[in-house]
């Protein structure tokens, strides 16, 4: 049950004040076991945002992300929001237009923005890589700071930009700033969790940190998974299986009056 789930307004009033710490979760087990830890946000894509996640994600403040490209009109994205919100959403993750945000936020839906590297429109800043590096790209991630923020979001994914500059930027504006590869200056540390368990598909961020190596045990387990089919399949070919104690029981006398119940057939 939860009962002490934070709210846009404790989000708010921690800037400043504390860092926040923030997931990407995939799975009901990942939600569960960083809400165990202690994690303050997580962010769920909602594809896979539903009723087990939410309860999953017990205290946590969960972010849901409205998929870029998948939605596409304003009404895609209200009709979208207002869905993840039946289900328990605390905030809406939004790469649409400012009109789209304009839309959500004057329907009272805590809306996320998203500054610096946004990997759906990184061809717009030179592909995979750091933003803000000059003054000239450095002030222009502040100005699309001030545009989510004129158009009412809450926050702000603030992803691979300079350590000083993502401070300043985190400093000065309202916005509560999810900082992902932007250095400790912003208001929450934003990891993915297949990075912080370390079984990262395709390339590994800079900014990733791992913590366990999960992908050596998913290994392990599969080939003990393959080890265990492969001994079922020796055992039906040797006959091994199924043995006595697989099978169920009958009684003599029921056995032999339901041989005479065939007949001669």
């Amino acid at each position: 049950m939860r009962n002490a789930k934070m709210t846009v307004a404790d989000l708010r009033a921690a800037k400043g004040h504390r860092v926040l710490t923030m997931l990407y979760v995939e799975t009901p087990d990942e939600a569960a076991a960083a809400a165990a830890a202690g994690v303050d946000v997580l962010s769920i894509v909602a594809p896979v945002w539903s009723a087990q996640m939410r309860e999953a994600a017990g205290d946590c403040f969960v972010q849901v992300g409205l998929l870029y490209g998948e939605l596409v009109t304003t009404e895609d994205y209200l009709r979208a929001a207002f869905a993840a919100r039946a289900v328990g959403g605390d905030a809406y993750y939004c790469g649409a237009g400012l009109g789209t945000v304009r839309a959500l936020a004057g329907e009272g839906l805590p809306v996320v923005g998203h500054v610096g590297l946004v990997p759906s429109k990184a061809t717009w800043t030179g592909g995979f890589k750091a933003v803000g590096k000059t003054a000239v790209s450095a002030l222009q991630v502040a100005a699309d700071m001030r545009a989510l923020q004129q158009a009412g979001a809450v926050a702000v994914e603030l992803e691979v930009v300079p350590a000083r500059v993502g401070a300043e930027l985190s400093r000065r504006s309202p916005l509560v700033t999810f900082g992902m590869g932007a250095g400790s200056g912003t208001d929450a540390q934003y990891l993915f969790a297949e990075d912080v368990l370390g079984c990262t598909r395709g390339h590994r961020p800079r900014h990733a940190k791992t913590y366990r190596n999960f992908a050596a045990e998913y290994a392990r387990l599969q080939a003990e998974r393959i080890a265990a089919f492969g001994e079922f399949v020796a055992d039906v070919k040797t006959c091994r299986y199924p043995a006595a104690e697989h099978d169920v029981p009958v009684d003599d006398a029921e056995f032999s009056a339901f041989l005479a119940g065939l007949g001669d057939d």
